[in-house]
């Protein structure tokens, strides 16, 4: 793609244009040349204040105004956003490539993307792949009317759920909106070298599925490659372990301070903000409370099906608390899969007689659910995971016991594959 482009009203106008289109037309993306110039100008210096200022200016919302202004011929106001953006984030690689593209349009015609820059080719495409994810998520930005189908229900006491999107290297918030999802923030974010599905210890691969966030780290505890803090995940949850899927140290966290931000897909398998999201994100957070879901793809769903997918796993939940408390085995059983299996290598056969066992002395038992919260499990499984405080009364004994349970779909039943406490 060539770009033969003078500092001409109409010809930067049409600059723009393409600049726009070829950026948004994320098909042709590996054709793109991304901007790369004024490498110079990004020797590291001293944290900026923005950079570690929580409030500081939205840089994909001055990328799109960029774009914009130049789309509109006006390489002036262009210009104008991109200093802006380098002076609030020195840092930021990208825009000082970008604004390197805008100073050489004002003098002579630029031929592609980094017309200045002695940047080395891979150099060049981890920015190229950064500008791409960053304008195609600010265009694909979730609608607000729309809900991710994996938060079906939150507790009370949950205030926000974090949602990622490994594809579009997107970090949703949703606060818990007297119990609907309500989105209140949208982050660019880095993940693993090789992708997600996380397997093993040291294949730099994001894992998938439902987390939460453990505990806080500050940074000044931390290598300053972590920048502000860490929040550790609790990976591997329950599911992975039975699943045979190892490794630690999976977290959110943030840059070191010589930096901005990284390409999509360049971390040992971690989630990986800009110190300045990371922040706001650490501020929002409840340590044991607030769940990560981390997608390969998103799906959103209307209100209307989110809400019918809630009440299916509710009444999944009841149905089971009914059948324990008629403390008939038979209608307990149904809701187990034949492939139940536990940490310590029971299958159904063996595990369900010792839960039996403790049944035996029930007569007329009361029992109560309380706090339940319910995701679908990312994956190409059919699977919902439910925790939830289980408040048993039996004449003068009382007891309370959290669990969590993984409901599989197979064929067209729901059944428990894997029940263990937390």
């Amino acid at each position: 793609m060539f770009f033969a482009v003078t500092s001409d009203a109409p010809t930067t106008g049409r600059l723009g244009k393409l600049l726009i289109l070829a950026i948004f037309a994320m098909a042709t993306v590996a054709n793109i040349v991304s901007p790369a110039t004024a490498m110079a100008k990004s020797r590291p210096t001293k944290v900026a204040p923005a950079e570690i200022n929580p409030n500081a200016p939205d840089p994909d919302g001055l990328l799109i105004d960029v774009y914009k202004s130049l789309a509109a011929n006006n390489l002036q106001k262009a210009q104008s956003k991109i200093d802006a953006l380098v002076e609030a984030y020195p840092h930021f690689q990208l825009a000082h490539l970008i604004q390197g593209d805008l100073l050489l349009m004002h003098t002579r015609p630029v031929a592609s993307f980094g017309a200045g820059a002695a940047a080395q080719p891979d150099k060049l495409k981890d920015l190229r792949d950064e500008a791409a994810a960053r304008i195609r998520s600010y265009r694909e930005r979730p609608d607000p009317n729309l809900v991710p189908r994996v938060i079906l229900q939150l507790r009370d006491d949950q205030k926000q759920a974090i949602v990622v999107d490994a594809q579009k290297s997107r970090l949703y918030v949703y606060e818990n909106n007297a119990g609907q999802p309500k989105l209140t923030g949208d982050f660019y974010i880095s993940q693993g070298k090789f992708g997600i599905n996380k397997l093993k210890e040291g294949d730099q691969k994001t894992p998938i599925g439902v987390y939460y966030i453990t505990s806080r780290l500050a940074g000044s505890k931390l290598p300053s490659f972590y920048g502000p803090g860490a929040l550790p995940l609790n990976y591997p949850n329950e599911w992975d372990k039975i699943n045979g899927r190892n490794g630690s140290g999976i977290w959110l966290h943030g840059m070191p301070p010589e930096s901005f931000s990284r390409p999509p897909m360049a971390s040992d398998g971690c989630v990986v903000l800009t110190n300045p999201d990371f922040l706001k994100i650490a501020a929002m957070v409840d340590i044991g409370k607030t769940p990560v879901i981390i997608s390969e793809h998103v799906e959103f769903v209307n209100r209307t099906k989110w809400l019918a997918d809630r009440n299916f796993a509710i009444k999944l939940l009841e149905d089971w608390r009914q059948d324990m408390e008629s403390v008939n085995a038979n209608r307990i059983l149904g809701n187990y899969s034949r492939n139940f299996k536990t940490m310590q290598g029971d299958n159904l056969n063996t595990w369900f007689p010792k839960q039996q066992q403790s049944w035996d002395n029930w007569h007329n038992p009361s029992i109560r659910l309380k706090d339940v919260t319910h995701f679908r499990y990312p994956g190409k499984d059919e699977l919902i995971v439910s925790t939830f405080t289980q408040e048993t009364s039996n004449g003068k004994s009382r007891s309370a016991i959290r669990k969590r349970q993984y409901w599989l779909k197979e064929a067209a039943r729901w059944r428990i594959v894997y029940e263990t406490t937390v």
